[in-house]
């Protein structure tokens, strides 16, 4: 058996980092799994533009599930690793963006 294929990341404008057009600073590098599509997405207006349902959140129930892209590295991250190291990937130290933050209930439970 090969590598496990690539991790596609879909949206807008995405790059091989995971930047998109609606954010492409040098620390917007992570990716998220959508639960109601089971695929990565750069943002959620990346989401919105190329689907037509309204996206679902994870759980709090689901932190322990795999759905962060570091799209620096391409490691992926539960919820719950996401939370605990959201200023850099504990995989490759690159940076993330602190503004994330910001934006965690269009993507999980709080």
């Amino acid at each position: 058996m090969g590598p496990p294929a690539a991790i596609v990341c879909h949206g807008v404008g995405v790059n091989a980092r995971t930047q998109c057009a609606h954010y492409h600073s040098e620390r917007d590098i992570i990716a998220i799994k959508f639960k109601c599509c089971d695929a990565f997405y750069a943002c959620i207006q990346c989401h919105n533009e190329t689907v037509g349902h309204v996206p679902i959140v994870w759980g709090k129930a689901e932190r322990g599930t795999e759905a962060i892209l570091c799209g620096h590295c391409h490691h992926t991250l539960s919820i719950a690793k996401y939370f605990a190291c959201s200023s850099a990937c504990p995989q490759c130290q690159a940076a993330f963006n602190p503004g994330c933050a910001n934006h965690y209930d269009l993507y999980f439970e709080m």
